[in-house]
């Protein structure tokens, strides 16, 4: 059980880093979609499409959408089936979370949770199947686990940059940070691809992070202007996991004027 359940961490991972928001021109836009596969140790275990949604409003505030699902392969659905949903919105400019959609299923675990995020007063309210859970103090530029991935894609980045953010899922907050330690040339379906490699710190993740004595996380993206988020490698005490990119569709050309409904 507990390989099956470490299988879809390496997915969540991806949206699990925590850098600092801020930045100058945006790498990504509607239209934008990413598929990966998911790897424990050599095995292709399942598959995950991260997308950027037409803009669209929230509250009355013109807000971004991302989207993302994750799902297993046909043999280890005969075991462990999974479809995960997540769903993150955030102001147009990306400095802070408005909304954090989350539909888990996961074998015969199945949960729904709804993350609001409220300006005046600062704080995050946590409904879980639609009944409130968890209400948290935050502060104002505070991301939610997803969110944050696109906050850090807009950082121009550097060998021996340093960075942290403010992210919560609703039941606490932390200030993640992580390390930019080096290049490396990264092979995928689409060539080859020079990324800076990221160490993230581990020290806010549960479940078989915290168990893992020697764990370690690391994140390679594009050294280009889309920052694109290639790899994700994980060693804890289950194995090694990786999260590969093997597609990519840019935005689209009027991406960026359009509004969902």
């Amino acid at each position: 059980m507990k390989m099956r359940k470490a299988v879809f961490t390496v997915f969540m991972i991806l949206f699990l880093s925590h850098p600092a928001h801020g930045g100058l021109k945006m790498p990504f836009g509607p239209g934008e979609k990413l598929t990966y596969e998911i790897h424990w140790t050599f095995i292709h275990a399942g598959d995950a499409v991260l997308e950027v949604m037409p803009d669209t409003e929230m509250n009355g505030v013109l807000a971004r959408h991302f989207k993302a699902t994750a799902k297993t392969v046909p043999w280890v659905d005969k075991f462990y089936k999974v479809r995960d949903f997540m769903d993150a919105w955030t102001d147009l400019d990306v400095t802070h979370a408005l909304r954090y959609k989350k539909d888990q299923n996961e074998g015969k675990y199945h949960k729904k949770v709804d993350l609001i995020f409220d300006r005046e007063p600062s704080q995050t309210r946590r409904y879980v199947r639609g009944d409130l859970k968890h209400t948290l103090e935050q502060p104002l530029d505070v991301f939610d686990p997803m969110s944050v991935l696109f906050s850090f894609r807009k950082q121009p980045l550097y060998k021996t940059m340093r960075f942290k953010s403010n992210v919560t899922d609703g039941k606490k907050s932390v200030v993640g940070e992580a390390y930019v330690e080096g290049m490396d040339d990264i092979e995928t379906p689409m060539g080859v691809i020079r990324c800076f490699r990221v160490r993230l710190d581990v020290k806010h993740i549960s479940g078989v992070f915290k168990k893992s004595k020697d764990a370690e996380l690391l994140v390679w993206f594009s050294a280009d202007e889309r920052r694109l988020p290639v790899k994700v490698r994980s060693k804890v005490v289950v194995g090694h996991f990786t999260l590969e990119l093997v597609d990519y569709q840019p935005p689209s050309a009027d991406g960026q004027a359009a509004v969902g409904e």
